[in-house]
């Protein structure tokens, strides 16, 4: 499978300031069932990385996805947003046809 996942140099840089305070290598993004809008993102630390993870790596990060997660967010990127409301990871993801409006939660 040729599966694109970007990481921009914004999320990128927050993934490397909060994963110092963590003391964990890994970064990881998964879709689980779930949230107003059918299914919904996770964003965790981790300290190993599964059998079936896929690494992503960009400017100076890796993040994990696990197999099952990687069929939607193809040709996702992932963002992190600094707004007057809060700061955030925001997954930008051409496969959602419809999302909620806490941003974490789309429909496929």
């Amino acid at each position: 499978m040729d599966t694109q996942f970007s990481i921009t140099t914004s999320a990128a840089s927050r993934i490397q300031t909060l994963m110092s305070a963590e003391n964990s290598p890994y970064f990881r993004v998964r879709v689980d069932g779930g949230g107003c809008s059918g299914f919904q993102y996770k964003f965790d630390f981790d300290t190993d990385k599964q059998s079936d993870d896929i690494e992503f790596s960009a400017h100076g990060v890796t993040v994990l996805v696990d197999e099952m997660s990687l069929p939607f967010l193809e040709n996702a990127q992932l963002d992190y947003v600094e707004e007057l409301i809060g700061s955030y990871f925001k997954v930008e993801n051409p496969n959602a046809t419809a999302s909620c409006g806490c941003g974490t939660s789309f429909s496929i």
